[in-house]
């Protein structure tokens, strides 16, 4: 697609737009979109109103916007995250059953923990985590299974850069976590206490496809609460996501 004067492509200019959007601020004007991706307001209107001829986006009677059903529609065609999601819910489910906490489905993108699906008891303690929500490598113990298994490319960025402290327990010494997450190789499972809140500890297992880690299956539990049986219960269910995948091909 053609650049504008600014070098980037219509296709950056989109995504910069899209990517405005967030669990917190689902809805905005195409002014404030414009504000916030630092777009000529004339060319963020004009690019709004386009995704929403196209169903991308949708407007509301207050003349705000939202990300629209065809954009969820035209991510789950073929999607690697669906076949996935999947193979993973019904063991999720078995897991929950167990745990009666929180249950969650992280993948690695761009250099954080995606999170696919999240399954909660409602007298569950806290959480921060959401469906499509983000978090650190460094500070979940989904983030840390799939920093441990990621490439080495990947480790040596992360471990590069700064690491921020999302709580006091968060690991934020290069060193102390590189020496993480080979535990984490040699054990097949974290154990991560205050990483994200003080009050909670998260458990997290790798889940394999092809003999490649594609997937963290973590619970979140009470800090003063037994891991052994979690951690059972995720080694289980990740062999039976990973039969489940096999099944698939």
């Amino acid at each position: 697609m053609a650049n504008s004067s600014s070098g980037d492509s219509m296709t950056d200019r989109i995504v910069r737009v899209l990517d405005t959007f967030t669990n917190d601020r689902t809805m905005q004007t195409a002014s404030e979109i414009a504000g916030r991706t630092g777009l000529p307001p004339s060319s963020a209107h004009r690019i709004v109103g386009d995704l929403i001829r196209a169903g991308l986006l949708e407007r509301d009677e207050e003349n705000r916007v939202r990300l629209g059903m065809r954009l969820w529609e035209l991510a789950l065609r073929g999607s690697s995250a669906l076949r996935l999601r999947q193979a993973a819910l019904p063991h999720m489910e078995g897991v929950q059953a167990i745990i009666r906490e929180h249950t969650q489905l992280a993948v690695l993108e761009h250099e954080e923990a995606l999170f696919l699906e999240r399954l909660s008891h409602p007298d569950a303690g806290a959480n921060i985590t959401r469906i499509a929500g983000r978090l650190p490598l460094h500070a979940s113990s989904s983030g840390l299974v799939l920093l441990a298994f990621a490439d080495p490319a990947v480790r040596e960025r992360v471990l590069a850069a700064p690491l921020r402290a999302v709580s006091r327990d968060t690991v934020t010494d290069a060193s102390a976590l590189r020496s993480l997450l080979a535990s984490i190789r040699r054990r097949g499972f974290v154990i991560a206490p205050g990483s994200i809140e003080a009050v909670s500890t998260g458990i997290a297992v790798p889940v394999r496809d092809h003999g490649e880690v594609i997937a963290a299956l973590s619970v979140i539990l009470p800090r003063d609460a037994a891991t052994e049986p979690a951690v059972a219960a995720l080694l289980d269910a990740a062999r039976g996501i990973e039969g489940a995948l096999r099944a698939m091909r």
